[in-house]
């Protein structure tokens, strides 16, 4: 749950590097909790919960995946390609599950040499 809250107060962070447990937890929290959200507003005929809190996270889960593409070498705009038909989101899913760049690049240092917070 900490992932998700970290990736949360870093709202608009699009600056920096974001290792792939921190944007695949957020994405499996974020996932169950917009289906939770979803089921819920089925059963009370109306999907207005479900729309907040896509709005509400969607600047977050926009600046995580920009910071994962950071972390593989890659510009933030790299998630452009998720619009080609077909293959743009079978491109995008495999840079964002690539492993990172070791080495520290133009986006800073390696995340995972980075002092984690308890």
């Amino acid at each position: 749950m900490n992932w998700y809250l970290n990736v949360l107060k870093n709202y608009a962070g699009f600056s920096g590097r974001a290792r792939r447990k921190e944007y695949w937890m957020f994405t499996l929290i974020h996932v169950v909790v917009a289906a939770a959200l979803l089921a819920v507003g089925f059963a009370i005929e109306t999907t207005i919960p479900y729309m907040i809190y896509l709005v509400a996270t969607f600047i977050p889960s926009l600046a995580v995946m920009v910071r994962r593409l950071h972390d593989t070498g890659r510009s933030g705009w790299w998630f452009l390609i998720s619009f080609v038909p077909l293959v743009g989101g079978i491109i995008l899913l495999v840079f964002l599950a690539s492993e990172g760049k070791h080495e520290a690049n133009e986006y800073g240092a390696n995340p995972k040499l980075a002092p984690q917070a308890v």
